[in-house]
């Protein structure tokens, strides 16, 4: 997004820094040339063996993955399937694929489409566009040109689809636009949006390796990498990808819980003493809010003061947790901060573990902003203590800049967090299937149907490689 990067500590050079830029002025036809590749990559991927061999590994040559990259290249079907002017306006959803002949139909819309995208990328990169051409909420609910939100009984022509398509794009936020910088989570970046794309392409669920059987390992070992990250030894724990750092965050409280006490998972919390939970005064807004959802109440949760600085007071953290003891109640839970909202502080995690463990307390670490410098040699300093976190939230969709949502939320005791939220529904998690069930992963998630949030993150890393998004953390925090 910028016209310069910086360059990596120690004389490293990111390989996604050279060429970021056709030499030709022509973006539409350098775009259009993009895609094409990506295209072929896309459907290699989709058609791939996903059979697994003895060692869990995917199997298949190192032949048939070449084989499989080029399998949608078909000079015959790329002929039948060139851009020809096509009539929208009498052409329906109904005529598209899975109908009778609507394969021909399908790709010129399709094609249609794929311009109206590179398009608008094309034009987010533009400084010189806008990053919002604003209109206020009555004006875009009374129509701009056509462009109509309503919903209505008889469907809309093609025609009329793809206008609706330029005209969300037109009227919406452009996020990965250089200038903008409302939100943690900006910018574009173009390997995140072709793993979304398969993603949605592929219209998969999460919850048992049988429905997604690569996706599931890509989670798994990718998580594991981040524990590694954090200093867990051997990657050990567990985790999951979760629709956001306020759940993410709330998984950690409720692992608390069932930690301290498990009876709560049956009996609800009379089963339970009066828990409190301390956070900073400057931490996200989702401790409270997981306070209230989960029956501890937002008045159980303590603000805790932080120095000029916005970090957390080690002493004022001992003297309140002193406070709730004496009136009875039982401190349960400590939330130290990794990059605050609006600070960008980080809380003394060594100071703060130091507490939690004299007073036998759950410490989990709010990493959803900071977590990428876990990556950096040079900013790791800032996670000191975060190996004695039972818990870490790392979000990829903020700093890494990863497309929404893109949230992990990472245990260091393994089996916790499917004895914490496993209901063991026998029609979908079966203990006789004939693979290894504990690749399953439905039953440690609060929800049933998971979106596939790994896949573009795990694209991307391949794409960048550690040091790739090492310099582009490097970059943001020097903004």
């Amino acid at each position: 997004m910028a016209t310069s990067q910086p360059t990596a500590t120690g004389g490293d050079q990111d390989p996604n820094s050279a060429n970021l830029r056709p030499s030709s002025t022509n973006y539409d036809a350098w775009m259009q040339g993009c895609t094409r590749k990506l295209g072929l990559k896309i459907c290699g991927f989709l058609q791939k063996n996903n059979s697994l061999g003895e060692e869990g590994r995917l199997a298949g040559s190192l032949s048939e993955r070449q084989k499989n990259l080029y399998s949608c290249d078909n000079s015959d079907r790329d002929a039948r399937f060139r851009r020809t002017e096509t009539d929208f306006s009498n052409m329906f959803a109904r005529d598209l694929l899975p109908a009778k002949n609507g394969e021909e139909a399908t790709m010129q819309f399709l094609l249609e489409l794929v311009d109206i995208l590179t398009n608008y990328v094309r034009k987010t990169f533009d400084r010189s566009t806008k990053v919002l051409d604003f209109h206020h909420p009555h004006q875009l609910l009374e129509g701009m040109e056509g462009f109509n939100l309503e919903l209505s009984d008889q469907p809309e022509s093609l025609e009329q689809i793809l206008v609706d398509c330029r005209d969300t794009l037109k009227y919406g936020v452009r996020t990965g636009h250089p200038r903008f910088f409302n939100q943690l989570s900006t910018g574009l970046d173009i390997i995140g949006l072709a793993g979304e794309w398969l993603t949605s392409t592929a219209n998969t669920n999460m919850f048992t390796y049988e429905i997604a059987p690569v996706f599931v390992l890509m989670e798994q070992l990718t998580l594991k990498k981040m524990r590694e990250m954090i200093g867990w030894p051997s990657g050990e724990g567990d985790g999951i990808f979760s629709p956001g750092g306020a759940i993410s965050n709330m998984y950690s409280v409720m692992i608390a819980r069932y930690k301290y006490f498990p009876e709560v998972k049956t009996k609800g919390m009379s089963a339970a003493p009066r828990l409190v939970l301390f956070t900073s005064e400057h931490s996200h807004y989702s401790i409270k809010k997981a306070g209230a959802a989960l029956g501890f109440g937002s008045e159980n949760v303590v603000l805790l003061s932080t120095d000029e600085r916005g970090r957390v007071i080690p002493a004022d953290l001992e003297a309140k947790i002193l406070d709730v003891k004496q009136k009875g109640y039982h401190p349960l839970f400590v939330n130290a901060t990794a990059g605050s909202t609006v600070y960008g502080a980080f809380d003394p995690i060594n100071e703060i573990a130091d507490i939690c463990e004299k007073y036998d307390m759950w410490l989990h670490v709010d990493g959803a902003w900071g977590g990428g410098l876990l990556m950096s040699r040079k900013h790791r300093h800032k996670f000191s203590g975060v190996e004695r976190a039972n818990s870490v939230t790392w979000n990829p969709h903020k700093m890494m800049g990863v497309p929404l949502q893109c949230s992990a939320i990472l245990v260091r005791e393994k089996g916790i967090l499917a004895g914490c939220n496993s209901m063991c529904a026998g029609y979908l998690f079966q203990p006789d299937k004939q693979y290894d069930v504990s690749y399953d992963t439905g039953d440690k998630a609060i929800q049933c149907g998971r979106h596939v949030d790994i896949f573009k993150f795990w694209l991307m890393w391949k794409a960048k490689g550690t040091i790739g998004f090492v310099i582009f953390c490097f970059f943001h925090r020097s903004l």
